[in-house]
């Protein structure tokens, strides 16, 4: 059973799970959904770490932020939370697509605090036009005006989860999209707005990141970030490899591979 807390933050109270033992793996999971997402990782991987989930800020359990914000201060407040938590030692850290981004941001600007870094379905390019125009800013005019109807959860559990991983784990699924459907409408539209829409290219950012570092691509994404993109991305990196994973959408491979995910994580940096 994992045990729960609540840290403060500048962004917030941040709502963070922890269990296992050993070295510290922390997991910050996709926009829109919640810490729950990670499922069958968090608990495969707490047999082989302290495994800390955290909610990011206006999701799950964690206060919703009512203005907009920046993928710098999650990157701070990220580290915040280490430091509320007592957490000094370099960690492992698992982001799936926006906690990729948020840890690629603390990998390159803090490499004291990270041992590792694994990202899933997470896109280093800024969001192109055309994705912007015709699915992003549509999304959050919908929202805006309707919160989180039927018709988005379900255009948002295609695009996150897709048909198989439905299909396989149609209770997990529930749960990830409830994550959207439950969240507070204000604060959920400031972080659609700020991490999405306005979601930097990290580019720049690889080169300096000297962590052993590992990019898995979902198989069958091939319009968000494709495996031959990743691979692309690992190239311009001192010490990284990119790994496909089974799925279509950026959450898809936690409901789909997770123990693969989680033994990359400890592959990464075996424990001696």
């Amino acid at each position: 059973m994992a045990d729960t807390q609540f840290v403060s933050t500048s962004l917030g109270r941040l709502h963070v799970r922890r269990g296992g033992a050993g070295p510290t793996a922390v997991l910050w999971h996709s926009l829109f959904v919640d810490s729950r997402s990670w499922g069958a990782v968090f608990d495969a991987l707490a047999g082989h770490r302290t495994v800390i989930a955290i909610d990011g800020p206006s999701h799950g359990k964690s206060d919703p932020v009512t203005r907009d914000f920046t993928f710098d201060e999650c990157t701070h407040a990220a580290v915040e939370a280490l430091d509320r938590l007592g957490i000094d030692e370099p960690v492992d850290w698992v982001g799936n697509a926006w906690g990729g981004h948020v840890g690629i941001l603390l990998a390159a600007t803090r490499p004291r605090r990270i041992r590792t870094l694994t990202t899933i379905g997470t896109p280093v390019p800024a969001l192109g036009p055309r994705f912007r125009w015709t699915k992003a800013w549509p999304l959050v005019v919908l929202y805006r005006l309707a919160g989180p109807t039927s018709f988005l959860c379900s255009a948002l559990s295609s695009n996150l989860l897709g048909p198989e991983a439905v299909a396989t784990q149609p209770d997990q699924a529930a749960i990830v999209i409830d994550a959207f459907r439950m969240a507070d409408r204000r604060g959920m539209l400031h972080a659609m707005r700020s991490m999405m829409l306005h979601r930097p290219s990290l580019a720049d950012r690889l080169q300096d990141i000297v962590a052993p570092t590992l990019m898995l691509a979902a198989r069958d994404d091939d319009e968000g970030w494709p495996p031959r993109e990743a691979e692309a991305a690992c190239a311009t990196m001192p010490n990284a490899r990119a790994a496909v994973v089974a799925g279509t959408g950026r959450v898809a491979p936690l409901l789909l591979d997770a123990d693969l995910i989680a033994g990359s994580v400890v592959e990464l940096a075996p424990i001696a």
